[in-house]
C-alpha cells in the first residue's frame, strides 16, 4: 500500500471489511467461494428482494458512508417487511469510486456491521469493483416466509380497508431537510431521510390480517396503486386521513395550498412504511390508520379538503 488510506486489494478487502459479516454462518463459506450455499428451511418459502442506491440518486453527495451502508439495508429490509417475511441474510454489490479510500470503505462496513447486527442479517456474499464514479451499491436481501403466506400485493378485494403504518411525507421533506433546502432545526427530517425504519415489527400482523401489501418507497399513492393494479381492483384514498408526524405537520401548516400539499406528502416517497389492505373485520386488529378503501370499480380516486384531486403520477418513477 501507498499509504494509510488506500485500501487493500479486493481479496483483503472482503478478508478485513465484510467477512466479519458472515458472522461464521456455514452457509457464506467464510466469503472464500464464488457462491454460498442455501439450504431448505421446511414449511417456509425463500423470498428474495433487491433494492440499489446510487450517489446523486438515492443519497446527496458526501454523504457519510456508514449511513448509506445503513439505509441500503434498511431499504431492502422494507421490502421484505411489506412481504411479512423474516429477514435472514444478503448479498452485497458495491462500486468504489476513486475518491472512496480505505477510512471511508471501512466506514461502510462499520454501517453494515451496525444494522446487521441489529436485524440479524448474514452476508453470505457478493462483489466489490472500482468505477470511475458515482458510488453505486445494491443489495440481494433473503427472508423466510411460511409457506405459501407471503403477503402479495395481489390480495385486495372490493370492501377491504386501506391502511398505512405511519407517518407519510417525512422522506421528501427530510430530503429538502438534507440538502439544506428546509428548516429541520432538531434534525427529525434529515433522520427520517438518512435512516429509514423498515417495519419489520409488523410481520405476524400482517401474516394473520393483510390481504395485500407494499412498502412506500415511491410514494404513498403510487404505491397503493401498484396493489390496485396487481389486484385489479380501485382504491378510494382520502389524504386528509393520511399520518403526519409534527414536523410534516408544521409544514402542512404553513402552505397555502393544502389539498397540494398533502397530494406532494403523499407522492414524495422514501417512508418505508407499509400500505396494506384487510378485510373490514381485520382491520381494527392491525391497528393502523384506514385511509380509504377496496372498490370494485378500477381506478384509483384520491380525495383531499373534501374534493377529488388528480393525483398525476403519484410518486417516484424511474426513466
Amino acid at each position: 500500500m501507498s499509504g494509510p488510506d488506500q485500501p487493500p486489494d479486493e481479496f483483503g478487502q472482503i478478508a478485513r471489511l465484510f467477512r466479519p459479516l458472515a458472522r461464521g454462518a456455514p452457509e457464506a463459506l467464510d466469503l472464500l467461494d464464488d457462491a454460498a450455499v442455501i439450504p431448505q428451511r421446511p414449511g417456509f418459502d425463500l423470498v428474495v428482494t433487491k433494492d440499489a442506491v446510487v450517489e446523486g440518486v438515492h443519497f446527496p453527495k458526501g454523504e457519510r458512508p456508514e449511513l448509506i451502508a445503513r439505509k441500503l439495508l434498511r431499504v431492502n429490509l422494507s421490502d421484505l417487511a411489506a412481504k411479512a417475511a423474516e429477514p435472514w441474510g444478503y448479498f452485497l454489490a458495491v462500486s468504489w469510486p476513486p475518491a472512496a479510500g480505505w477510512p471511508a470503505r471501512q466506514a461502510f462496513a462499520s454501517g453494515l456491521a451496525t444494522d446487521g447486527e441489529a436485524y440479524g442479517l448474514t452476508l453470505l456474499g457478493g462483489d466489490t469493483t472500482s468505477t470511475p464514479g458515482p458510488l453505486t451499491a445494491s443489495v440481494t436481501m433473503l427472508g423466510w416466509v411460511p409457506a405459501g403466506a407471503m403477503v402479495r400485493r395481489s390480495g385486495a378485494r372490493p370492501g377491504d380497508k386501506l391502511m398505512v403504518s405511519g407517518p407519510i411525507g417525512d422522506g421528501w421533506l427530510g430530503l429538502r431537510a438534507a440538502l439544506g433546502e428546509l428548516d429541520d432545526p432538531d434534525g427529525y427530517l434529515a433522520g427520517r431521510y438518512r435512516l429509514p425504519e423498515p417495519r419489520v415489527d409488523l410481520r405476524q400482523a400482517l401474516l394473520d390480517h393483510a390481504s395485500a401489501a407494499a412498502d412506500v418507497s415511491d410514494g404513498l399513492i403510487a404505491d397503493a396503486g401498484h396493489i390496485a393494479e396487481a389486484s385489479g381492483v380501485g382504491l378510494r384514498m382520502d389524504l386528509d386521513l393520511a399520518p403526519l408526524s409534527d414536523a410534516a405537520r408544521a409544514w402542512l401548516d404553513r402552505q397555502p395550498d393544502r389539498a397540494a400539499a398533502r397530494l406532494r406528502l403523499a407522492s414524495g416517497g422514501d417512508d418505508y412504511q407499509v400500505v396494506c389492505t384487510a378485510p373490514a373485520a381485520d382491520a381494527h386488529a392491525l391497528g393502523l390508520t384506514v385511509i380509504g378503501e377496496v372498490t370494485a370499480e378500477p381506478g384509483l380516486a384520491v380525495v383531499a379538503g373534501g374534493e377529488r384531486i388528480d393525483p398525476g403520477p403519484g410518486g417516484w418513477r424511474h426513466a
